[in-house]
């Protein structure tokens, strides 16, 4: 069984020297981990394998990949299942995963983003008599098959290699800075150096060396001016620091200055939902999740002054997001590693 550390690199430093409340945000997301429990198919394990040790467990770190797994995984099978010659006939770039259930995986997808996506999927099914959640949220290891040849490449479209991988990555990269900004001349700028950079903290999962990048095109938070209003006693308010108060943001790189948030909402078995997401309304108010979950899925999360059941409910990380979380915060401080907010609906039971 492997751990991944929560980050493998501690500096005294970090994010460029941001306010400390969004470094912990971005930390806190960036260190969430997943357990996976990788199962070789039977039908392909080559001769003379060890049939009683052909899974493996791995708590997975939610802001990498299934093909950045793939050098650890045959460390394992090499060592402990596969018999030594024939192992080395298997390509590993042939190698790619589907559910338990039968469903391919997106190798494309951050290992958090599918296993919450996979979760809330699953939570709608008959809930089993061990749950007692109102949401049937279970954490449980992700049971995933791992096959060693002849990927369906009319459904993957790319070969899910680490390279494939890398450049899917930036792509999705380059799209939000474009969402984010109206273009894509932060992305573009970087040096080679740099956006190799940026994937390589990505692939030895180190906060520091992706946020010394990252940093130059990601919405800053800043500091509120002593001139701010006095802060809501409120408990709801808490759900984002002051620090990112729009009012005392003038800056034009703040959250709250942005052309759109880059969003993306997962349904459960369904589709993917993408839209303009300003910072802000029209009357200069900022943009909270239950706003735009309201105006998007009326039906699940119907707008006031609806006072009955909750009906459905929203999570990123793993975590479930409280509903007035304003979304230029969110895309500041609780984006994945590849620049979207990605909020997976689930529904109440």
């Amino acid at each position: 069984m492997s751990a991944y550390g929560t980050t493998r690199h501690h500096g005294q430093t970090s994010a460029n020297s941001t306010p400390a409340s969004t470094t912990l945000f971005r930390r806190l997301t960036w260190e969430g981990t997943v357990p996976l429990e990788i199962r070789v198919d039977s039908k392909e394990l080559p001769a003379n394998s060890d049939r009683g040790l052909e899974c493996y467990y791995i708590q997975a770190p939610r802001v990498s990949y299934l093909p950045l797994l793939m050098p650890e995984i045959r460390r394992f099978l090499m060592d402990v299942v596969f018999d030594e010659a024939a192992g080395k006939m298997l390509k590993e770039e042939e190698w790619w995963f589907e559910s338990e259930e039968g469903t391919l995986l997106k190798w494309h997808w951050p290992i958090g983003l599918i296993y919450d996506n996979h979760t809330i999927s699953a939570s709608i099914r008959p809930p089993s008599q061990t749950s007692t959640s109102h949401y049937n949220l279970q954490v449980t290891p992700l049971k995933l098959i791992l096959h060693l040849a002849s990927p369906p490449t009319e459904k993957l479209l790319l070969s899910p290699s680490a390279e494939s991988c890398k450049q899917a990555y930036m792509g999705q990269l380059k799209e939000a800075d474009f969402i984010r900004w109206g273009n894509t001349k932060r992305m573009t700028g970087l040096r080679k150096q740099d956006q190799d950079g940026i994937w390589e903290g990505i692939k030895e999962h180190n906060f520091d060396d992706y946020w010394r990048v990252a940093s130059k095109i990601v919405p800053t938070t800043a500091p509120a001016r002593s001139s701010s209003p006095p802060l809501s006693t409120n408990p709801s308010m808490h759900t984002r620091p002051p620090s990112a108060d729009p009012q005392s943001a003038p800056d034009r790189d703040n959250a709250y200055n942005v052309r759109s948030v880059p969003v993306r909402l997962y349904l459960p078995d369904g589709p993917v939902m993408q839209d303009v997401v300003p910072p802000t309304l029209e009357d200069g108010s900022a943009h909270t999740l239950v706003h735009y979950l309201s105006t998007h899925l009326p039906l699940l999360f119907p707008p006031a002054p609806y006072s009955g059941p909750e009906l459905a409910y929203a999570m990123m990380h793993g975590v479930l997001v409280p509903p007035d979380a304003e979304m230029a915060w969110l895309g500041a401080c609780m984006a994945g590693a590849d620049g979207w907010v990605s909020v997976c609906v689930g529904i109440a039971r």
